[in-house]
């Protein structure tokens, strides 16, 4: 299962850096927003599989629930970006938007090397 956790969070990190590349079609193109809201709820649906995922890699091993703890505060954030988005404050979404793939990618880093990420994050 830590596998498929792996996976989860590439794609995660990838949806997450595609999003800015919507928001500029979002400026440039008639129909932009409907491929940045669809990259902005692709994201939402990846972080929510982000749990599912960390769920099923901690429960058979028994080791440490942080990843489950580092996926829900994800999903939460990005709960959040979405309703900003939606709400248009550019102001906070933004900001928001980096922080979110610079927690997704020092994730992506974990992970990648089982050996920390072992001994950081319970992965094992």
């Amino acid at each position: 299962m830590a596998t498929f956790l792996r996976v989860t969070i590439a794609l995660q990190t990838l949806a997450v850096f595609l999003a800015p590349v919507t928001a500029g079609l979002l400026l440039t193109t008639p129909n932009g927003h409907v491929l940045h809201s669809a990259s902005a709820y692709t994201v939402f649906v990846v972080a929510m599989v982000h749990v599912v995922a960390a769920v099923l890699a901690w429960r058979p091993g028994g080791g440490s629930a942080r990843p489950i703890v580092h996926a829900a505060v994800f999903l939460a954030l990005t709960s959040a970006q979405v309703a900003l988005g939606i709400a248009h404050v550019k102001t906070v979404h933004v900001p928001l938007g980096v922080l979110l793939f610079g927690i997704s990618l020092l994730r992506l880093a974990q992970v990648r090397n089982p050996t920390s990420a072992a001994r950081t994050s319970g992965l094992a």
